[in-house]
């Protein structure tokens, strides 16, 4: 799967992906303090879903109504950075096919998946 990591995302979660065999651009290794709306223009250009721990891209998705190929919110705090990385590619195993063109939340035992005005 083509996914693009925002730097907040564990470098532990981007390494976990890649040795899964999943096509990951890390942020933090390309272009690390670029604004949030420069992130979602590149995931959009590589059609690729962006993880992110970072709640401002609801902001940008829903009230400003940004076009995205896919946000998968990582709200896993709490947990140590193996279990994350464990809980991200188990549920992008599981669901992921399910993520493109959605806003998804991954969380503690529950992954949330919103679809132009559907929840799951």
């Amino acid at each position: 799967m083509n996914l693009l990591a925002d730097e907040s995302v564990d470098r532990q979660i981007v390494e976990r992906l890649r040795q899964e065999g999943h096509d990951v651009t890390y942020i933090a290794e390309m272009e690390p303090g670029v604004s949030d709306k420069t992130v979602l223009q590149r995931a959009n250009e590589q059609e690729a879903l962006l993880l992110t721990v970072d709640k401002d891209f609801g902001e940008l998705t829903y009230r400003q109504k940004l076009i995205h190929y896919g946000v998968v919110l990582i709200r896993l705090a709490g947990l140590s950075n193996q279990t994350k990385a464990e809980v991200v590619a188990r549920a992008l195993r599981e669901r992921g096919a399910e993520f493109v063109n959605a806003f998804s939340v991954i969380s503690p035992g529950m992954i949330r998946i919103r679809i132009a005005g559907q929840e799951s």
